[in-house]
């Protein structure tokens, strides 16, 4: 995130009933912003904590959104896992239907071409399908949640 960025969700904790607020960002990058505990509405100062996943390397300068191209799925530097990304922004749903059962879980094994989840865009539903075949070592996303562009979804060992 910008400094400005930074500074705003500062201002918006300092000027609501809100206590704290953490923002995930590509990458694993997180900033938790939390008011001080004796501090009262007028005067209340903000502490700003970067949070860091340890396996999460340092991300890359922020891309240019226009320069910004359709990439398939990039396999991690550290170890065989394939990472599935989502293609849109949008919201992550982990099966059809409320009721029904999610598509996959973590643990199964999955074939190319297999539907992982649905993602929901402007009222439409898109089915995003397993690029590799392998098997899922982790979800990323919970359900339900909104999700940004390239941003990773699931982790399958293709092995």
């Amino acid at each position: 995130m910008r400094v400005k960025q930074i500074q705003d969700l500062v201002r918006i904790v300092e000027n609501s009933d809100i206590d704290e607020i953490e923002v995930t960002k590509w990458w694993g990058r997180k900033v938790r912003i939390r008011k001080c505990a004796n501090s009262n509405k007028k005067a209340a100062a903000a502490a700003v904590v970067p949070v860091t996943s340890p396996e999460a390397p340092l991300p890359p300068p922020e891309p240019n959104p226009v320069a910004t191209t359709v990439e398939q799925p990039i396999v991690s530097k550290n170890v065989n896992y394939v990472e599935i990304k989502a293609p849109m922004v949008g919201t992550f749903y982990r099966s059809p239907a409320p009721d029904s059962p999610a598509y996959v879980n973590e643990g199964e094994v999955v074939s190319k071409g297999q539907i992982l989840c649905i993602i929901e865009a402007m009222k439409l539903m898109n089915e995003l399908e397993a690029d590799v075949s392998g098997r899922i070592v982790k979800i990323l996303i919970d359900n339900a949640q909104p999700i940004e562009y390239n941003q990773p979804l699931f982790l399958i060992d293709p092995s």
